[in-house]
């Protein structure tokens, strides 16, 4: 199946050094050479770069390995087609609006018999079930919260419990590993295989498992630079990772773990229309702040 990658920081940071070695599953180190794609959040909005080809030798790849973008938020994909051929609109992050904002989804899993009713609001413009869950996805929480809900779009505390539920939803159809964000939390839903890294200091050196590539992290991070990390499996030896549990939706936002549905309680959701039910059928250049 597919891999997923995320990173959430509290100040701009980079990610070529992590990209290099989730890069390489995208056909050397991995069988998932059927599309890629990597999402940059800033403050101005949102960066996507897509290509049907593997990761490991696009061209527009090795241009990202090589080049930096700061982000406080991240999110990438490498496929392997399990439902939808392989064309560049099959390929992940997929991006849609909601209140403004740039919220972009991807999926490692397969849902079986997931055809959701879905109203015209967001439609898919692939043929995967992952986009057609992301589009479901938005349609409830707009459902839930409205077009341009009053006061300002919800913050985490109050998405998180009712995007816990949908998830429990959707997840009876199949696995649905998945990260989402608009730029200001990361939320990571786990079915199986997901995990996660939080980098604070003091800082150490990072190995890839993937690449024959180290980087001292205390070279580019300073006292208060904080970033967690989240991938299908660990990208690093060395270092901390944990995995999710089966089911579990967790937040990270400014950097760190925020949120869990197994360790926070879910409140019952108060929407303005409750959602409609699913139908059947040296990679870190001088002058950059920080890289991970």
């Amino acid at each position: 199946m597919c891999q997923l990658f995320g990173m959430s920081s509290n100040a701009p940071a980079t990610v070529n050094f992590s990209f290099t070695g989730f890069s390489a599953r995208g056909g050397r180190t991995g069988e998932h050479g059927d599309g890629w794609g990597i999402a940059f959040h800033d403050a101005s909005g949102c960066r996507v770069f897509l290509d049907e080809g593997s990761a490991c030798d696009s061209p527009l790849a090795d241009f990202l390995r090589r080049h930096p973008f700061k982000s406080r938020s991240v999110m990438a994909h490498i496929r392997k087609a399990t439902q939808g051929e392989v064309k560049l609109a099959n390929c992940h992050p997929f991006q849609r609006e909601w209140g403004g904002q740039h919220w972009v989804f991807c999926h490692n899993g397969d849902l079986q018999d997931f055809r959701p009713a879905l109203r015209g609001l967001y439609e898919p413009v692939g043929s995967t079930d992952s986009e057609r869950a992301f589009c479901w996805l938005l349609q409830a929480l707009r459902d839930a919260f409205g077009a341009a809900p009053a006061g300002g779009m919800p913050g985490w505390q109050r998405l998180a419990p009712v995007l816990a539920d949908l998830s429990r939803h959707i997840a009876r159809h199949g696995s649905f590993n998945y990260l989402l964000s608009n730029g200001e939390a990361l939320y990571a839903h786990a079915s199986t295989h997901l995990s996660c890294l939080q980098r604070r200091p003091p800082f150490s050196t990072a190995r890839l498992i993937d690449c024959d590539l180290s980087l001292d992290l205390s070279q580019g991070n300073g006292p208060e630079d904080c970033m967690a990390l989240v991938a299908t499996h660990p990208l690093t030896h060395d270092e901390p990772w944990t995995a999710f549990e089966a089911g579990e939706l967790k937040v990270f936002a400014g950097g760190q773990a925020v949120w869990s549905s197994l360790s926070a309680p879910i409140p019952a959701p108060t929407p303005r229309a409750r959602p409609r039910p699913v139908q059947p059928a040296s990679l870190a250049p001088a002058g950059l702040r920080f890289a991970v």
